[in-house]
């Protein structure tokens, strides 16, 4: 990846994404929805104004896709798209910090290794940043689907995948729905955390609650467990309060009979704005067969990212640990 070439490409899609927005008076995200679809078909939507067309047309000159690698791409759109969050008062626009979305990569590398081609799927994809972060870390070709109910974001997320050139399949609908998929080798989601209001819905899963609304982020655990093949794995990004809230033991209890518990890591506190938002990974294989969990799960408390030789003697370990496990 080019610093350099990420920060022209971002600063490419600010300055058209601002034109847009200003003359069109449409949220920051929205706005940038259209400078990538601009981006990607290199013409402009017939539907734009005259006055806007013209000074779209005169911003494509300046840009050459090509000159991009894939990786530069995805970066400075995740630049564009965490500015646009920053504007936006929606708890959903919130995206995956990258340096987790990146060790979510290369946990999944571990645990996909030797595979010929696997099915990925992203339960709640947002922008899908993690998604296409993963797929960018695995070593084989990846048939990947991804859900999310957001309009904005799905089409931020067609269109990242879009210009990255990566073939994904996307649901929009709710998360909590049936899906038309075969079974998931590797299932992964940043879960979002808070009380899914739609209770008869939430009767069809056993981690329903016995009274009141359900955890959305319990059920949609069992979701992923229900769409993984048999020894297939499922990677969370979860709360660290996940296991000490009021509906923990009936989710304890879950896990404890359709999973082997691979590992949690809990990541640094400096990678989230307070104490009370710090998530830990949270990976799991769905029993099968012949499968087994690990004699010992892997535990790790992760320094800081910025810490690079800590971080360099946790790799270790860690590396360590999947070469026996494997």
């Amino acid at each position: 990846m080019d610093e350099i070439k990420v920060e022209s490409l971002f600063e490419w899609l600010d300055r058209t994404t601002q034109i847009i927005h200003e003359q069109q008076d449409e949220p920051y995200l929205d706005s940038l929805a259209v400078t990538l679809e601009t981006l990607f078909y290199q013409d402009v939507s017939a539907e734009i104004d005259d006055l806007l067309k013209y000074k779209l047309q005169s911003a494509l000159k300046k840009v050459d896709l090509t000159t991009y690698q894939i990786e530069d791409i995805r970066k400075a759109t995740q630049l564009a798209i965490l500015k646009g969050m920053k504007g936006s008062t929606q708890q959903q626009h919130l995206m995956t910090p990258e340096a987790v979305a990146l060790f979510v990569g290369y946990i999944s590398e571990k645990l996909m290794k030797g595979k010929d081609k696997i099915r990925i799927f992203d339960l709640v994809s947002g922008t899908a940043n993690l998604l296409l972060t993963v797929m960018n870390q695995l070593e084989q070709p990846a048939e990947a689907f991804a859900s999310e109910i957001d309009p904005t974001l799905i089409k931020l997320g067609v269109l990242n995948a879009n210009l990255q050139q990566k073939q994904v399949e996307f649901f929009h609908q709710d998360s909590l729905r049936p899906f038309l998929v075969d079974p998931i080798d590797l299932i992964i989601a940043d879960l979002p955390v808070g009380y899914y209001p739609d209770d008869i819905r939430a009767n069809d899963f056993q981690l329903s609650a016995d009274k009141g609304h359900s955890y959305a982020h319990h059920l949609l655990i069992e979701q992923g467990m229900n769409y993984t093949k048999e020894a297939g794995y499922l990677i969370f990004v979860i709360p660290d309060f996940l296991f000490d809230s009021d509906q923990s033991d009936k989710l304890h209890a879950y896990i404890q009979e359709y999973a082997h518990i691979i590992g949690v890591i809990r990541l640094p506190e400096s990678a989230f704005k307070s104490k009370k938002n710090v998530k830990s990974i949270f990976i799991l294989q769905k029993k099968g067969k012949d499968t087994q969990g690990p004699k010992q799960p892997l535990l790790a408390n992760l320094p800081s990212f910025n810490n690079t030789r800590e971080m360099g003697d946790i790799l270790d370990q860690m590396n360590g640990w999947f070469k026996q496990y494997i």
